[in-house]
């Protein structure tokens, strides 16, 4: 399981900020077009596996849609606090500003962090700067590592077909995001192979999600159910909430719909060929 789940997350993502690094600066039409196609792979994934399988443990719809409901509420939750410490601090988010990230190094807030290396700052605040920043990025993370491991945990430990299709959809679908934490890291002035590392590093809660996922998935049916629920519920919340929004933003066009229209496609492709 853990070795599945790095594969799909470090390397998935590091990979992705493989792609960013060797990528031009603006290249916010290919990031736009990348993570809308990445969102409409995680709603077939969601949608047409985890939801399915959620109910399919016979604990009551109503169970079902109270954790989802739960997912959604704790991740929009953590990302307002951090929005609220973040904010502020960056000068161009104003009253004015889009009520989603219009930008990459908004959505992993960079930005934050780069306002603490301009004015100086002394190690502690950097230091808390980046927690918040990898804060950020985790919670795009555990809900995905917490697929994993309750996918495993539903099939006696094992890696079943559904587990390796599970696998492969969000090492897809990291892949994007994996360029949306390189390439504002790279545009801040880090150099590119650090960013990279620092990237791939950035799928490490993956693992830990996974690990979640599994203890809450082997107590039983409810433990399954709970997790596959809130893990739904916290990516519906990314997508619909974060990526999309921002994809669009970023790139203002209809492209992106028609982008997430063939990833949700080729998801559910992958997860019923």
């Amino acid at each position: 399981m853990i070795l599945t789940t790095t594969l799909a997350g470090v390397v998935g993502t590091g990979l992705g900020g493989l792609i960013g690094a060797l990528l031009e600066k603006d290249s916010n039409r290919t990031v736009s077009l990348l993570l809308s196609f990445a969102g409409g792979v995680m709603l077939s994934v969601v949608c047409f596996d985890l939801i399915v399988e959620a109910i399919e443990t016979n604990v009551g719809i109503f169970t079902v849609i109270g954790a989802i409901a739960l997912g959604v509420i704790v991740i929009y939750l953590l990302n307002h606090l951090i929005d609220q410490k973040t904010n502020p601090e960056v000068p161009h988010i104003d009253e004015n500003h889009p009520k989603t990230a219009d930008d990459l190094n908004e959505l992993i807030h960079s930005d934050h962090l780069e306002q603490h290396y301009a004015r100086k700052d002394n190690k502690f605040s950097l230091f808390v700067a980046g927690v918040v920043m990898a804060s950020a990025i985790a919670l795009h993370n555990v809900p995905e590592g917490m697929t994993i491991g309750a996918s495993y945990a539903s099939n006696n430990a094992v890696m079943g077909s559904a587990a390796l299709i599970l696998a492969i959809l969000i090492g897809l679908h990291n892949i994007p995001e994996g360029m949306a934490v390189s390439v504002p890291l790279i545009s801040g002035g880090m150099s590119k192979w650090k960013a990279v590392l620092v990237t791939a590093c950035s799928g490490i809660p993956t693992i830990i999600g996974a690990l979640l996922g599994f203890w809450l998935g082997d107590i039983g049916a409810l433990g399954l159910a709970l997790s596959l629920g809130f893990a739904s519920g916290a990516m519906l919340y990314v997508v619909f909430g974060e990526i999309l929004p921002q994809a669009i933003l970023m790139y203002h066009s209809k492209l992106p719909a028609f982008s997430a229209i063939i990833g949700i496609l080729v998801g559910l492709l992958i997860i019923y060929v």
